[in-house]
């Protein structure tokens, strides 16, 4: 049964953090003409029926609490697009390309909404919240892919693709070519570089181990002596 709207146009069951998800698309569709601002949240209120009032408590922290819930619905889009059956099949490269070409996919209806974002997340204010909305997407798509790694090499994947996933969106929002063939070409040449660092960094990390270690050698001597 489907809850009777409220005369703020919420559900009974309806949280903030929900209201937020679900003006998030509107307010980009909105913020492409009229910016990441106030008047954006007004608009996309009006088109779902929600109080003025009751959206603009929704994103008082302004233009990046917007941006920030936009990424969380491209997030949950991405996921629902391709599901652990749909990427299972995939190797390592394939799942990574599937998920950036799906976001962008998701965002090329509201690039010039993405271009603006990204002059907010430029400015000098925001770099630290910009760099956790980086780190966030690219946590979500390494752990769709899979990954599971817990030592320092989630943080160095992390890293990377964050830094590709942010080149690449600047590439996408100024890309004219048919099918946004130039941003596509560029993510295949960055992909290639992550694989590429992958495996030059599980060979040194193989190799590392088969050096001579004093401690360990000395470890294991101890162990010697002292089970004679």
């Amino acid at each position: 049964m489907i809850s009777p709207l409220l005369p703020t146009g919420m559900t009974e069951d309806e949280t903030l953090d929900d209201l937020r998800a679900r003006l998030a698309p509107l307010i980009a569709a909105n913020a492409g003409f009229d910016g990441w601002s106030d008047k954006a949240v007004a608009m996309a209120a009006a088109q779902a029926n929600v109080d003025a009032d009751i959206a603009a408590l929704a994103f008082k922290d302004g233009a990046m609490q917007m941006i920030a819930a936009w990424f969380e619905t491209i997030d949950a889009a991405m996921l629902d697009a391709l599901t652990p059956e749909a990427l299972a099949a995939m190797k390592i490269r394939a799942k990574i390309t599937a998920l950036v070409e799906t976001r962008l996919t998701l965002l090329a209806p509201h690039r010039e909404a993405l271009r603006r974002a990204q002059a907010v997340l430029a400015m000098p204010q925001h770099l630290a919240a910009a760099a956790k909305l980086g780190w966030h997407a690219a946590d979500i798509m390494w752990r769709a892919a899979g990954d599971t790694a817990v030592d320092y090499n989630h943080y160095t994947k992390r890293a990377t693709l964050g830094g590709v996933y942010a080149a690449t969106l600047l590439t996408f929002v100024n890309d004219e070519s048919e099918g946004f063939a130039d941003t596509r070409a560029f993510l295949a040449r960055r992909i290639e570089g992550i694989m590429r660092f992958e495996k030059a960094k599980a060979r040194l990390t193989a190799q590392s181990d088969m050096h001579f270690s004093p401690a360990r050698f000395l470890g294991r001597l101890r162990y010697r002596v002292n089970h004679r």
